[in-house]
């Protein structure tokens, strides 16, 4: 009797749980049997697969797949485990659909997935924090000032148990729920409105019954939505450079690490065509984004000064160029359509990075056509820090952003091939690439 009456108040509270689930019309993120509704942001196709009705992260790469949308106000539901003990990954509220600059996340609001590791500054019990320009007041300061909120108490499982979370979201406030009880939280979220990631970071992760309930727009401002989709496929997401053509010589040289990709600037290609890294595919008219940085140690150089109306050297006095002395620690560029003079420039120089270095240069071309490869203004950060360009290709005009700085507009490239390849150059110094993502127009 007394085992048939707990079994009947057990059966009560299950359906008193399915019924209030029921009522709060929930719906499925995830469908248990594949990874339908989801998009790679930046990591390779075998980070994330489905087995028995749970998302199995790999944990390699870093990075993070994202929803096919967007979402404003909801209540979101998923349990997780971690298969390492020590285990990181994360859930990304708001988040953009690439990566920010010179990292393999998104700007958004994390709530932290961690398992084992305890300090004054962090834990591994629902941390909620803002990251890489998203913004977020904390429920409760943090001891460190961070814009990050600690939870009330420590509810979590250690590995390799499950934890619920309730992610409860609206109008910019968010409300962790750990194991049944609310814990930590933010308000004055910005963006308020974006794409709802996983993460991958490191070691095996366990997702499964995701599951969300949307809830009525407040009217987000346009600066608090997050950037939209527009198409873009990443072109680095594994240690094999799938993307990329495989040439005698390279191999040691060009590398992944993690996200990133490393070169020494000492191919052993036999062509010096082929020491460049080119994409397996062609392309004729697309947008590429492509973070870079320089990590050599500076040394002393004289480089000239630059007209930016005509893309000739300064003069002074006795017609010769002006030089200035700079810390210059290294070259590279992006080689569009297969074509070494189609090379958006990576250096140091005056003029700046994004200078079409060849057609400048090249006095058979018109005046019009040097000054238009020539950047606006320098708009290169720090040696040593990340770059982002953007690089628009349509038929023989190009388009350069340098770090949102629109730098060339639309300039001619005359002889440039309709169609070919993009690269990676090589210029027998190291450099570094991450967060490459193309988009075919």
């Amino acid at each position: 009797m007394r085992y048939a009456f707990s079994s009947l108040v057990v059966s009560f509270i299950f359906a008193a749980m399915a019924s209030a689930a029921d009522g709060e019309k929930f719906t499925p993120l995830f469908n248990g049997k594949d990874l339908s509704g989801w998009k790679i942001v930046n990591v390779a196709p075998d980070t994330f697969t489905v087995k028995d009705g749970i998302i199995v992260s790999t944990g390699k790469p870093t990075g993070t797949i994202r929803t096919e949308r967007m979402y404003e106000n909801f209540i979101l539901e998923l349990e997780w485990r971690h298969m390492v003990a020590g285990g990181n990954a994360g859930v990304f509220i708001w988040g953009d659909p690439l990566t920010a600059v010179g990292t393999p996340f998104s700007r958004g609001i994390e709530v932290q997935v961690l398992d084992g590791r305890e300090t004054a500054n962090y834990t591994s019990h629902g941390d909620v924090f803002s990251i890489w320009g998203a913004t977020m007041k904390p429920d409760r300061p943090h001891p460190g000032g961070w814009a990050r909120c600690l939870p009330s108490e420590k509810r979590c499982k250690p590995s390799p148990e499950w934890n619920h979370y309730r992610i409860e979201c609206n109008n910019g406030v968010l409300k962790l729920s750990v194991n049944g009880k609310e814990v930590s939280g933010g308000s004055e979220c910005s963006p308020r409105k974006g794409y709802i990631c996983l993460e991958s970071e490191g070691s095996e992760c366990h997702f499964r019954n995701i599951n969300i309930r949307e809830l009525p727009t407040t009217n987000p401002a346009k600066e608090a939505i997050a950037n939209d989709a527009e198409g873009f496929t990443p072109l680095l997401f594994d240690a094999e450079l799938s993307q990329w053509k495989q040439v005698e010589g390279n191999a040691g040289h060009w590398k992944m690490n993690d996200w990133q990709l490393l070169y020494d600037g000492k191919s052993e290609a036999k062509q010096p065509l082929d020491k460049h890294l080119w994409t397996k595919k062609d392309y004729t008219d697309f947008v590429v984004v492509c973070d870079w940085r320089l990590p050599n140690k500076p040394t002393k150089k004289e480089w000239p000064l630059i007209d930016r109306s005509t893309g000739g050297d300064e003069l002074g006095d006795g017609g010769k160029p002006k030089l200035v002395t700079v810390d210059d620690v290294g070259n590279s560029g992006v080689l569009l359509r297969g074509y070494e003079h189609a090379q958006a420039n990576i250096c140091c120089r005056p003029v700046g990075s994004g200078e079409i270095t060849e057609f400048r240069t090249n006095k058979k071309y018109s005046p019009e056509v040097r000054a238009g490869v020539t950047p606006k203004k320098r708009a290169d950060k720090p040696n040593g820090q990340w770059n982002r360009f953007i690089i628009t290709m349509q038929g023989d005009r190009v388009t350069v952003v340098l770090n949102g700085e629109l730098i060339i507009d639309r300039a001619q490239l005359p002889d440039v091939p309709a169609k070919g390849p993009i690269g990676l150059q090589h210029h027998e110094e190291a450099v570094e690439f991450g967060n490459i993502f193309v988009r075919e127009l």
